[in-house]
Parts: C-alpha cells; sequence; structure tokens
C-alpha cells in the first residue's frame, strides 16, 4: 500500500474532503496540520506554493481536485462507466463554481476579510448562487435514488460535496430552504457509517 502524506492547515477548507475520502476508505495517512506560523518557511516547498498537498510515496500531488480524484480512483470510489465518471467531475466542477461565487461571503464570516457587506453578499450573490446551484443538483437527484448524484453508486464527489454543503449550511441562513433533496442527500451521506464515525470524533470546526 502507498504511504500517504496530507499537507494542510489545522482546518477543514479544502484539505477537508481528503480527510473524508481516507476516513470512508478506511485507509491510513499522515495528517500533517500546519500552523499560520509555519506557513512561510513551508510555501516554497510546495508545488504552486500552495496547499493542501498530498505526498504518495513521496510524490507531491497538489490541488484539492486533483487529489480528490486521485484518491476516488485510489479507493474505487470513481463509476465504471467513463461517461458516468466525466459526470461525476462536471457536477463536482460546478460545485466549485458555486464556492467560487460564495468565497467572499465565507472569508467575511470566518474574520479572514473585511472589505465588504455580509448581508448584501448574502442576498445578491449567495443566496441567488445558491438557488442555481441547488436546482442543479435536485435535477442530478431526481434521477437517482437521491441518495447520490450520478449513476448507481456513491461516488467521491458525492462525498466531499456533502461534507462542504453541511460545512456552509452552518454559515448560510436557511441554506436547504426549499431544497428538500438536497438537504436529504446531505443527511444519509453523514450518516454512512463510516461517515458518521469520523465526523462524531473530528474536532469541532467551523471552516
Amino acid at each position: 500500500m502507498p504511504q500517504y502524506k496530507l499537507t494542510y492547515f489545522d482546518i477543514r477548507g479544502l484539505g477537508e474532503g481528503a480527510r473524508v475520502l481516507f476516513n470512508y476508505a478506511g485507509v491510513p495517512f499522515e495528517d500533517m496540520r500546519i500552523k499560520h506560523e509555519e506557513w512561510s518557511s513551508l510555501k516554497p516547498k510546495m508545488p504552486y506554493e500552495q496547499v493542501p498537498v498530498l505526498e504518495v510515496d513521496g510524490v507531491q500531488i497538489a490541488q484539492s481536485s486533483a487529489i480528490y480524484r486521485y484518491l476516488g480512483r485510489q479507493f474505487n470510489l470513481v463509476p465504471k462507466c467513463p461517461v458516468e465518471e466525466a459526470l461525476v467531475d462536471a457536477v463536482f466542477d460546478a460545485h466549485k463554481d458555486f464556492f467560487v461565487k460564495i468565497l467572499q461571503y465565507i472569508l467575511i464570516i470566518e474574520g479572514y476579510r473585511s472589505d465588504g457587506d455580509k448581508d448584501k453578499l448574502l442576498k445578491e450573490v449567495v443566496i441567488p448562487a445558491r438557488d442555481l446551484y441547488f436546482k442543479f443538483l435536485t435535477n442530478h437527484l431526481s434521477k437517482t435514488d437521491g441518495t447520490h448524484l450520478i449513476g448507481k453508486e456513491v461516488a467521491w464527489a458525492d462525498l466531499v460535496i456533502a461534507d462542504q454543503l453541511f460545512v456552509f449550511a452552518n454559515m448560510i441562513p436557511g441554506m436547504f430552504d426549499n431544497f428538500p433533496k438536497v438537504k436529504s442527500f446531505v443527511d444519509h451521506i453523514h450518516q454512512l457509517p463510516k461517515i458518521k464515525k469520523y465526523f462524531d470524533e473530528r474536532k469541532p470546526a467551523s471552516f
């Protein structure tokens, strides 16, 4: 088995998706959680000077989506059909689009930025972005049994998306209002035994 080492800050953010996948698959890994004061010395050693970074037998893989997709393939969390695999990639890319749209709001809520009116952003940016994205998710869920987005089985993107939506719901008031299929999907993923065990044991964090 490869030796895995994940480097990220001691927050959920973009590193948590990989942690979720490791725990769901039951695969051991070194979870290196760096402090912000350590980042300046570590930054030049990272590809693209960013984290998360996953080391596989010493080889560094950067960019969160590349890490998720790699782990999905390693842990058999991709559809066997190439078309469905592409659809899984597409739905996650749509999720990233949503994340980019609401990022300024999240950073203000979490205290990382102060250059914006969070109430105005919520009304004019976040809620319209939520409505559009959740419409897409509802459409996908209507074509399955509602417990996953694409195909017939849970894929890596289901796990990562559900966890990130759970986190966003703590920041966006009434995030699941009028979208019962999306809430049911997130709740279902969180009740999967391996996921529930990890979520019950992980340290509290808002983001």
